[in-house]
This record gives C-alpha cells, sequence and structure tokens, in this order.
C-alpha cells in the first residue's frame, strides 16, 4: 500500500511540511510505501487552457507534474498540507490541482485523502484551504477523512512555530491515523 503525501508550501520545511510529517508517521509504523511531492522542491507550470488533454488525456507542459501523475497511479491514499495564501491555497498547489484535469478519472484510484491548513492567525483562511482541499478531492472521487473534527488546521507564524504546539502535531497523527485506517479498510 502506497500514501501520497503533497506539501504545497513553497517554502521548504514550513510549518505545513512539518504537519505533514507527522500525519505520515502512522503510514511509517505501518510500512507503507511512501512518495511525497514537496512543491518547494518541484517545477510544475500553470495549465494553459489548450485542452489537448480531452482527447489524449496526457498534459502537453513537461515538467515535474509527471510525478504527480505517477504517484497518482500507484497511491491508495493521500494527504495535502497548505499554509494559507490569500485566504487560499498556493498559486503551486493550485497549478497542481488544475493540472489533473489532464489525468483519465479511472487513474486516480485513490480512495481516501486528509487535508491539512496553516495560517499565521486563528481566522486566516485555514478553513478555506480546507475547503479547497477537499473540493479537489471529492472533484476526483476521493472520500475526505476528517482528524478529530474536519481536516487539521493550525495558526503558526515564523517557520517551526508549529513545532512548540505539541498538541497540533498530535492532531496531525491522528488525521493520518485515520487516513490509514479507511484505507486499509479498518483493518489496522
Amino acid at each position: 500500500m502506497n500514501v501520497l503525501a503533497i506539501s504545497g508550501t513553497p517554502r521548504k520545511g514550513g510549518n505545513s511540511e512539518i504537519l505533514l510529517d507527522a500525519a505520515l508517521e502512522p503510514f511509517r509504523m505501518a510500512e507503507w510505501g511512501m512518495t511525497r511531492i514537496l512543491l518547494s522542491e518541484t517545477s510544475i507550470g500553470m495549465c494553459v487552457g489548450c485542452e489537448t488533454c480531452m482527447e489524449t488525456h496526457q498534459c502537453v507542459i513537461r515538467d515535474d507534474m509527471s510525478i504527480v501523475y505517477n504517484a497518482l497511479k500507484t497511491c491508495d491514499a493521500m494527504i495535502i498540507s497548505a499554509p494559507t495564501y490569500w485566504r487560499n491555497v498556493p498559486a503551486q498547489l493550485k497549478a497542481l490541482f488544475d493540472r489533473t484535469f489532464a489525468c483519465d478519472k479511472k487513474m486516480i484510484t485513490i480512495k481516501f485523502g486528509g487535508a491539512i491548513a496553516v495560517g499565521r492567525g486563528t481566522g486566516a483562511g485555514q478553513s478555506i484551504v480546507l475547503n479547497v482541499i477537499h473540493n479537489f478531492y471529492l472533484s476526483c472521487g476521493i472520500c475526505c477523512v476528517p482528524g478529530e473534527l474536519n481536516g487539521l488546521t493550525a495558526a503558526a507564524d515564523k517557520p517551526g512555530d508549529i513545532l512548540h504546539q505539541p498538541r497540533r502535531l498530535e492532531q496531525a497523527r491522528i488525521l493520518g491515523e485515520n487516513v490509514l485506517k479507511y484505507a486499509s479498510g479498518f483493518q489496522v
């Protein structure tokens, strides 16, 4: 079994990436295969709206999105984390979402996904980011798995601030455990 983890932050080692790693701990313990895609280390261009993919189910843009396409074919679960940028997901993550339009939806065999959103304050748009990620999941036929509540939201400002919030790190692990349970058919 494989999990696809996407860190939607353009900042390497950001708070949302730290929470994503905490959510992956249950998968490591269960010895799942793991593909981590860090948008801080990839180059994914914007969809240009050419609609060639409507016929070919392949995108004409050649970049790191090929890594995402391959991971979508082989994973059984997915967790996406993102910071809030202007009360929304970062442009890099939105580009990734848009580019999955090129996928043959039969290719996306993931059934369960979890979401993590981090913002500067408590009303910084985290719920909007969760909704955007959940909307992506639902558009792909992926069931949204809750953490303790919905997805996981956190408030953190400076890089690494989340490390001083053990409760949020635990909530990330709980989200990972829940996604793992659903994807494993409650056999965990």
